[in-house]
């Protein structure tokens, strides 16, 4: 088993400084301990590069912007912390978390005199889902939530007060024996999983959920390029869950699931096919530009 996350070695950067792993804490009274002020991102790091540095650092500060927080650096600096903070720890192939978050100076709904705090941590993660299961293709079951209606949550951020139901659903779902969970809009419409983006594939047409309330994903935009590279019609669209039963294959994207096959959703299954298969190698040759 792998170390606790708050007993390692290494090096986080927090606030400007580089930190000893160890030290890197916060007041058990931070606000966003109690009321889910924080944004993140997911990144990954391919042969010692940040793969769409950018892309993550722009995602951040307008997940930031959404809940009403001004974050005390500049995109630059940001983007520099990152790539001090894989080299400072030694890392080529990782996973990077920058955070931001409202701290301990008041407590209390009102926000106006907490100061934003910002941090940077990376180490060593594998791929997200077993590598056998992802070979199969995942199994999942639907979720007993949905995600909200845009009008109701901050849903469009990557904001720690939107992954409470995902964590319910991920646990949920493993209990029953299957890997991860499909959650549905507030409209009934296919969502995403607990944690990534899905696309469904029927001919030379991929389907996917429009963005009225999942995240707008990296690894999503990046699949869809590649995708169209390879001649295929990409299709934003609100989906029906019965309409599953039209589709030949499926697959999840994101930073941590990568390109991951889809073998059963929710009562309907699906092939591990060739278009999948070539969109993993096609990602996986780009992240590590080979």
């Amino acid at each position: 088993m792998s170390a606790s996350f708050d007993d390692r070695d290494g090096w986080i950067w927090m606030d400007g400084e580089m930190v000893q792993w160890r030290e890197a804490n916060v007041h058990i009274l931070t606000h966003a301990l109690h009321y889910a002020t924080s944004v993140f991102e997911g990144q990954r790091a391919y042969s010692g590069q940040i793969f769409e540095l950018e892309a993550h650092t722009n995602r951040l500060f307008k997940s930031a912007d959404i809940i009403g927080m001004d974050i005390p650096y500049s995109r630059e600096v940001i983007n520099q912390a990152c790539k001090d903070n894989l080299i400072k720890n030694g890392l080529v192939d990782a996973y990077q978390r920058p955070v931001v978050w409202r701290g301990s100076e008041q407590m209390g709904i009102n926000t106006k005199l907490t100061k934003v705090h910002v941090a940077i941590a990376s180490w060593e993660w594998p791929s997200y889902f077993a590598p056998e299961a992802k070979l199969k293709g995942l199994r999942l079951c639907m979720s007993n939530y949905r995600r909200p209606n845009p009008e109701t949550a901050p849903i469009l951020a990557k904001s720690a007060a939107n992954y409470p139901i995902s964590c319910l659903s991920k646990e949920a779902a493993e209990l029953k024996g299957y890997d991860d969970a499909l959650l549905l809009d507030w409209e009934g419409y296919v969502g995403e999983a607990t944690g990534a983006n899905i696309f469904f594939i029927k001919g030379s047409e991929i389907h996917t959920p429009s963005l009225k309330c999942v995240l707008d994903g990296i690894t999503r935009r990046t699949v869809m390029g590649l995708a169209q590279k390879r001649g295929l019609t990409v299709v934003e669209r609100n989906i029906k869950p019965e309409e599953m039963a039209d589709f030949e294959q499926a697959f999840l994207t994101g930073t941590a699931a990568e390109v991951t096959p889809l073998s059963h959703v929710a009562g309907y299954d699906f092939v591990v096919g060739q278009e999948v298969q070539n969109l993993m190698n096609d990602y996986e040759a780009l992240v590590r530009d080979v």
